[in-house]
């Protein structure tokens, strides 16, 4: 299934997959639209046309990456030119960096594209869409929680190094 997106959108005032209407809360500070400002590849200023290889280059994924996420359902449909090149927009953007974002929690990739296939679908899957990202955003605080109890291991093997150099400086 394809949609293309017809309304006008600005970073600020959208987030990917949801009306304007529909965001009441606050965002966080790490989110423009429902994407990060990554300071290694910036955005493009003042244009909303993108061609694959400047996407690329802001995302940091490669053409090839972009092209399976669009066939696989992980994109949205992607504008053409009359030629058949690939014209990505803002739009497409924040979607990537959200793509990003759920990539980093470990969201596995059958997962992304039923997200992605319910936003598509509209307003009505609401309720699957909180579903799906309360039960993932509950393995994300467990993974957290086990990273944090390693972190608490890696802290007390170091003390016990930075202890035993000290004390071997003071001899």
């Amino acid at each position: 299934m394809t949609v293309t997106q017809s309304e006008p959108v600005t970073s600020d005032t959208v987030v990917a997959g949801l009306p304007e209407t529909v965001c009441p809360r606050p965002r966080p500070a790490t989110l423009r639209g429902c994407g990060t400002t990554r300071a290694d590849y910036p955005r493009p200023a003042g244009r909303d046309r993108y061609t694959i290889s400047e996407v690329a280059q802001h995302t940091g994924l490669s053409a090839h990456t972009l092209r399976w996420y669009e066939r696989i359902g992980l994109m949205p449909h992607v504008d053409r030119t009359h030629t058949g090149q690939r014209r990505f927009t803002n739009r497409d953007l924040d979607w990537l960096d959200l793509v990003g974002k759920l990539r980093l929690t470990g969201m596995p990739v059958a997962d992304m594209v039923r997200y992605a296939e319910l936003v598509r679908e509209g307003e009505g899957t609401f309720a699957e869409r909180e579903e799906l990202l309360t039960r993932h955003r509950a393995d994300v605080r467990q993974r957290i929680a086990e990273l944090e109890s390693t972190a608490d291991v890696l802290d007390y093997k170091i003390g016990i190094y930075a202890d035993a150099r000290r004390a071997s400086e003071r001899v």
